[in-house]
Formats: C-alpha cells, structure tokens, sequence
C-alpha cells in the first residue's frame, strides 16, 4: 500500500500571492501546446501560420475557462449553483470539467475561425493532437492536490489519499488518467496527423479515443460525491458524458473515409 506523498498544493508564495501547483499545471499544458502548434503551423497543409497559433491559443484558453467552469456547475454540482448563484464565479474554490471545456473549445474555435476564413473542421483537425498535453498536465495537477482519487482497491499500488473520507487504499485514477489521455492519446493522434488526412478523420479521432478512456477509468474512479451513480450502481455522469463523444467519434471517422473514397 502506497501513501500520497501530500504536496503543498502552494508551489510558491509571496507575501499574499500564492501561485499554485494547479494553476501551473494549466500554463504548462497552455505554453507546450503553443510551442507543438507552432510546430504543426509549418507544415504546408496547416490551416493557420505560426503568428496565428498565438491568437487562436487566446481563443482556446478562453473556451476552457468559462466553458469547463459552466459544464463544471451544469454537469456536476448545479444544485450548488441553484443555492449560491455567485459560487459560479469564484473559480479558486475548484470545479472544472473537461466535457464543458470542450464544448467551449469549439466554440473558441468556430468563432475564431470565422474570423480567419477557416472551417470549424480545419481548426478542429489541427487542434486535436495538441488537446492530450493539456489534459496530462491538468491530471498531474489533480494528482498533486490529491484530489478525483480513484475507488477502494488491493492492487499492490493502491494509494492512500489524505483528504479521502477514509484511510483505504485507492486506485491513483489521476495517473490512470495522465497515462491514457496525456500520453498514449498524444502519441496516437500526433503519429495519425503527421501526414495529411482525410477532413474531421483527426477530430474523429480524438474524441472516439478519449471518449473510451474516460469511459474506462471511470470504473475504478469514485463518482462525484454530490452525484454518485447515476444508474445501475455503476453508471456515473463521466460515463454518460463520454459515451456520446465515442459515437459521434466513430460517426466521424466513417464519413471522412468515405468520403474521401467517393
């Protein structure tokens, strides 16, 4: 049995300004995805150059504030909202989620390509590859705060978390999760896009893949506790969130290719 090794969730302090692990997490995952997109901005069938990567990282940056904050509040605690309307603002106490931050992610991203000339698909394509470095560095945050741990578990490296209702040992889902959407998803979808694919082939993709991870880890992660199990004594809201993700994926890919066949 493994104990969480009970980070200060502070990483540096001065004077009253306490910068946390948490919010470097994000500006890693911010700073490399420009970094890579830059990258990808050169090569010949980019829809952007690299002088646009910046403006449409803004765009992106906006769409996962406010976006994972409101499906955060709609997914997950609405009830909380309905009590204390104003709590939807204050962000520092915690509440983020990925599925509302996609959607605002596209919306970022069809609004802004709009005002390029560009398709949502075309931006869509580009960005996805980039998407899985933002979620791994967002996991390690939460692994560093020792939070979203996983259910009681005997595997040799379950882990004990301090601010879990209990002394048992849990999956580490937070590494789980950095593992499969971080790593493996980066590497897939950066190898699938090296070369020239068919529209909304990549987009496909990326949600069909992390649709199914999700889905996955959500068996040995602890429900919300606001929520629980929405059905069956094992369905939760993650599940139920991922699972239209990995139809609309797979719908996707299928009509790219063929598509492109015709």
């Amino acid at each position: 049995m493994l104990r969480h090794p009970q980070f200060d969730p502070v990483a540096i302090q001065l004077g009253p300004l306490k910068i946390h692990w948490y919010g470097l997490t994000y500006l890693v995952g911010f700073v490399v995805g420009w970094w890579l997109g830059r990258i990808r901005a050169r090569k010949p069938w980019s829809p952007i150059t690299e002088e646009q990567m910046g403006d449409l990282l803004f765009y992106i940056a906006l769409g996962v504030i406010f976006g994972g904050r409101f499906g955060y509040v709609l997914f997950y605690n609405f009830d909380q909202f309905l009590q204390d309307p104003l709590w939807l603002f204050r962000v520092w106490e915690g509440g983020m989620s990925f599925h509302g931050g996609l959607l605002g992610v596209m919306t970022a991203m069809w609004w802004y390509g709009r005002k390029i000339g560009r398709t949502f698909f075309q931006l869509a394509d580009f960005i996805a590859p980039l998407v899985p470095v933002g979620l791994g560095a967002g996991r390690i945050g939460n692994f560093i705060n020792g939070e979203l741990w996983g259910r009681t578990t005997d595997v040799p490296w379950g882990m004990v978390f301090p601010h879990a209702p209990d002394q048992l040992a849990r999956h580490p889902s937070q590494l789980y999760q950095f593992a499969l959407e971080g790593v493996v998803l980066f590497v897939v979808l950066w190898w699938f896009s090296a070369r020239p694919r068919p529209r909304m082939a990549v987009s496909g993709l990326f949600l069909t893949l992390y649709g199914s991870f999700r889905f996955l880890v959500e068996f040995v992660r602890q429900p919300d506790t606001q929520l629980g199990y929405i059905a069956f004594d094992w369905v939760t809201m993650g599940q139920l969130l991922s699972l239209p993700m990995i139809i609309a994926g797979l719908a996707l890919v299928l009509f790219a290719y063929r598509r492109d066949a015709k």
